[in-house]
């Protein structure tokens, strides 16, 4: 009996994570989508074209160099030229591997994220974590070989980096903390615990550090400075004009309806219950 009890326990914990999690990363944006249109999703359209552009201009030797030059980021090039490219390297994919496959998961990365996330702070977290492993690496790279496996042979100087798979995984972790997608995020960060472990590359590491620097950036969501992109301001209260004394909460006014004028001798002091022409708003001959 006991044994049922914690089977439909967990059953139902399940059912209502998965049901928040489906609300919260698809039927949410998705209704967002339907209010904003197309212009919600400008970033997946561009960072989309963008692979596909430097894709093709890269499948021609010229082009290939051309490419390299422009978004070909490496450990052993001067920093500031890294920082330079490093914008334009979340358009260059990988040669190696299916174009195809990294631009669906770019656009949804892009897409999802700019639906619930906003513009601004999407442009900074997919930065934010492509960068955080461009330095990383430069930093295993000036350790060299040790450091209980941390540090990295100058020979890593000359890989290229994730380009941007750095930025897809760093997103998809991001939407997982923030969005309380527990499923999403072992499917991110847990397949690039797995990918480190099975193909120990530089890739691997890359990716490991976007997923570290974006849960921390999802940590502080909402905490950050005021000059952070998306970071929402709280919206000044409107105090509600004072109503009169003797005032009524909830009811309307009195609409005063026009009506003969009754005249009230000067000379006579009586109440005014004395005269129900003037309560009736009717006048009366005296």
């Amino acid at each position: 009996m006991r044994a049922r009890d914690v089977t439909a326990r967990c059953a139902r914990f399940a059912v209502r994570t998965l049901r928040g999690e489906w609300h919260a990363m698809v039927v949410d944006p998705v209704r967002r989508l339907t209010h904003r249109g197309l212009s919600g999703l400008v970033l997946a359209f561009v960072a989309a074209f963008g692979v596909i552009f430097f894709h093709e201009v890269a499948q021609r030797p010229a082009g290939e160099t051309a490419v390299r030059l422009l978004g070909g980021v490496q450990g052993d090039l001067p920093l500031w030229l890294a920082l330079l490219r490093t914008p334009v390297s979340l358009y260059v994919p990988a040669l190696d591997l299916p174009v195809w496959a990294g631009i669906t998961q770019l656009f949804l990365a892009f897409a999802l994220a700019e639906l619930t996330l906003g513009r601004g702070r999407t442009l900074f977290v997919s930065y934010a974590a492509t960068l955080a492993g461009t330095l990383t690496v430069r930093v295993m790279i000036a350790a060299g070989p040790g450091w209980w496996g941390l540090g990295l042979p100058p020979e890593a100087g000359q890989v290229l980096d994730t380009g941007p798979s750095a930025a897809v995984v760093g997103l998809f972790t991001y939407l997982s903390v923030v969005r309380r997608a527990p499923v999403v995020f072992f499917l991110t960060g847990g397949s690039m615990v797995v990918e480190s472990v099975v193909v120990p590359n530089l890739a691997g590491r890359e990716h490991l550090i976007a997923v570290a620097a974006s849960i921390v950036l999802a940590l502080l969501h909402g905490r950050g400075p005021k000059w952070l992109p998306g970071r929402a301001a709280v919206p000044a209260l409107r105090r509600r004009p004072s109503a009169p004394p003797g005032a009524r909460t909830g009811t309307a006014a009195p609409v005063a309806v026009p009506g003969p004028s009754v005249r009230v001798p000067d000379d006579d002091v009586r109440p005014l219950r004395a005269y129900p022409e003037l309560l009736r708003g009717k006048g009366s001959e005296r």
